[in-house]
């Protein structure tokens, strides 16, 4: 852990890791989910069910009935681990366990309005860090592809938090303009299979459209410290 990455995440709340894991050592992952995938494919009325959902209900819905067993032991690794300590200064005093983020293909046209933005920690202390969560991409996401979204620096709003929370749920064409004007930026965790992104869970983020025409395979595991309460 370089004293820039830890700067860096201080300040805009994640940190990207390039090919963190080897795409041969997700290969069984990716292969076991495709295989999850046909099997679910059998199950009658059930890709009419997901069609007729809203979009984040189909990712939900798609994460929960996968199966995926050694996910959480494959990329609870002690590099991870070091990686999060190293962050937070201390080890995890909780690990959860991992969880698939899936997202169907051709979900709709991209789309900043009606996200889901939220925390997912509550009442955490001023200036504390109450956990970080792993964003690992299992194979690779393109750019509006469903990858999850983040909002760099908005652990570290303070007094403008209402300002921000205020232009995400008015939306509209020049939201990236009022981000930026309250010094937040948007981050789209789209990358290549073995990428990992570190996020304090202080920042907003949210699910997104998947408007591409291969499945979005991700998977999230949370690493809490001091008890921290969960949303």
């Amino acid at each position: 852990m370089t004293p820039a990455t830890a700067q860096f995440f201080a300040t805009h709340g994640y940190v990207r890791f390039p090919g963190f894991y080897a795409v041969k050592y997700l290969a069984p992952l990716r292969q076991a989910l495709k295989e999850e995938w046909k099997r679910l494919s059998g199950v009658p009325g059930l890709s009419r069910s997901l069609r007729t959902m809203p979009a984040f209900q189909q990712i939900a819905k798609l994460s929960s009935l996968t199966q995926c067993p050694g996910l959480h032991q494959a990329l609870v690794t002690p590099a991870l681990l070091g990686e999060v300590a190293g962050l937070a200064g201390r080890r995890p005093a909780v690990i959860q366990d991992a969880r698939l983020l899936l997202s169907p293909p051709r979900q709709g046209d991209w789309t900043l309005q009606r996200l889901n933005w939220h925390v997912d920690v509550k009442g955490a202390l001023p200036g504390s860090l109450p956990g970080i969560q792993a964003f690992v991409l299992i194979d690779d996401v393109a750019q509006r592809g469903g990858a999850t979204l983040a909002l760099a620096g908005s652990h570290r709003m303070g007094a403008a938090a209402a300002d921000l929370r205020d232009a995400l749920k008015q939306g509209g064409p020049d939201l990236a303009a009022r981000l930026r004007d309250l010094h937040t930026t948007l981050v789209e965790m789209a990358g290549s299979a073995g990428d990992v992104f570190l996020m304090d869970m202080r920042v907003l983020h949210t699910p997104s459209i998947n408007t591409t025409n291969q499945p979005r395979m991700m998977a999230t595991v949370r690493f809490l410290f001091d008890n921290a309460p969960i949303g």
